[in-house]
């Protein structure tokens, strides 16, 4: 495995393990640009060099369920930061709705004391997602961290990411068979800030003009689309409703229609392993919804991109975003639920959902799409236009269209 890196990451290999097995310092941070082959060269050095096992002696983590697919399709298991850091509790207390004492039981969060204590490294990949604060709390379990993460992508949302700007080592060199990929030429000239011609790059990305993308060519490149990524809510929002509308969709969300969550939920895991929770930027598809219109209330079966099945239990959800544009309720409002003969039996709170089919370039982090289209709306993003442009080319794993 070593004899297939090249010098740039046999270079980062020998640092890493020298760091691993000689070094008091806790933190060793890699950087690398798209294309540089950061998974090869992590799973490489971590067999290899650090002797470790995966999933037993080496912890590999990622902010987001989504991201932990991206590793595991590479032969990596990896779970979530947030269920590596943080043990949750269930605690049991009585409210009053509608005239009523009803007991709810309520999910809390505290960080963990200590971790498995076989594990001898933890890796977190798409590290400059995730804040300094995270990152102080991962550091205390006092195991030695390897944060590898992309310094030309955006920041995180909340909060800032200080480790990510002065690496131990960055990868520059364009892995072999990356070097004649037109979308990773492209990522490079977005993020040195160079002005992306209009016209064909290969036969698997092309920068089209937003005045002459229309029609029936656009109608095709919409539908076709894996995902389409854009920098303005409005943008967003018209698109979402133009997909729709070629779909045939119309109203509220309908069987088949694509939609991202937009509030954490930690209380609901969207498999039967509770491996995953349904948080802010989980995508996936709508199945059988039924509404309480006079409440504004939904219930939906959610299938998540990246699994393999349903959600375990139906999910309620705020339609008001869907109808006025604003949700009708807020954060943490309880509602009765009640048996087949009418009795209280509990309560259950809203999740929100928007459609996905159009997402901004924030909410994509962390993943990537065979088939990407992107609005290039960076100039909205004034100092962060270059690393806005930048991590929304790299969404794109096979196809790539950019409309400015």
């Amino acid at each position: 495995m070593v004899s297939a890196l090249t010098e740039d990451q046999f270079r980062a290999y020998k640092l890493i393990t020298d760091w691993f097995y000689r070094s008091d310092r806790q933190i060793f941070v890699l950087a690398g640009y798209a294309g540089t082959g950061k998974t090869t060269l992590i799973k490489t050095v971590v067999e290899d060099a650090l002797k470790l096992e995966p999933d037993v002696s080496c912890a590999f983590v990622t902010p987001t369920g989504k991201a932990a697919t991206v590793l595991i399709r590479s032969g990596i298991p990896a779970s979530t930061l947030h269920r590596l850091i943080y043990q949750s509790k269930t605690e049991e207390k009585e409210i009053e709705l509608n005239g009523k004492k009803i007991k709810v039981e309520q999910l809390s969060f505290k960080r963990r004391d200590s971790i498995d204590k076989a594990i001898k490294l933890i890796v977190l990949d798409e590290a400059s997602m995730v804040s300094d604060e995270v990152l102080w709390d991962l550091a205390q379990f006092g195991v030695k961290l390897l944060l590898c993460g992309d310094s030309a992508q955006l920041p995180p949302v909340e909060g800032m990411n200080s480790y990510l700007s002065s690496p131990d080592y960055t990868l520059s060199e364009i892995v072999r068979q990356q070097l004649g990929n037109p979308i990773i030429a492209l990522s490079k000239m977005a993020r040195e800030g160079s002005f992306i011609p209009y016209g064909n790059y290969g036969d698997c990305a092309a920068v089209v003009n937003r005045r002459y993308f229309s029609g029936e060519r656009r109608k095709t490149t919409l539908l076709n689309a894996s995902q389409i990524i854009c920098g303005i809510n409005k943008t967003r929002a018209q698109i979402n409703d133009e997909v729709r509308a070629y779909l045939g969709f119309k109203d509220l969300p309908q069987t088949g229609d694509k939609l991202i969550c937009t509030q954490n939920n930690w209380e609901t895991y969207i498999d039967a392993e509770g491996r995953f929770n349904l948080v802010n930027g989980i995508m996936g598809w709508a199945y059988e919804p039924f509404y309480d219109y006079s409440k504004n209330i939904g219930f939906l079966q959610f299938k998540p991109d990246f699994l393999e099945d349903f959600c375990p239990e139906a999910l309620p959800f705020d339609t008001g975003i869907f109808t006025d544009g604003n949700y009708t309720y807020r954060r943490g409002d309880y509602f009765e639920k009640t048996d087949e003969n009418g009795e209280a039996v509990g309560a259950f709170t809203l999740n929100r959902f928007e459609y996905g089919y159009c997402i901004s370039c924030h909410k994509a982090q962390g993943s990537e799409f065979d088939n990407a289209v992107v609005f290039d709306e960076s100039y909205a993003f004034k100092e962060d236009r270059a690393r806005w442009l930048y991590t929304a080319i790299t969404r794109a794993k096979k196809k790539l269209i950019i409309v400015r």
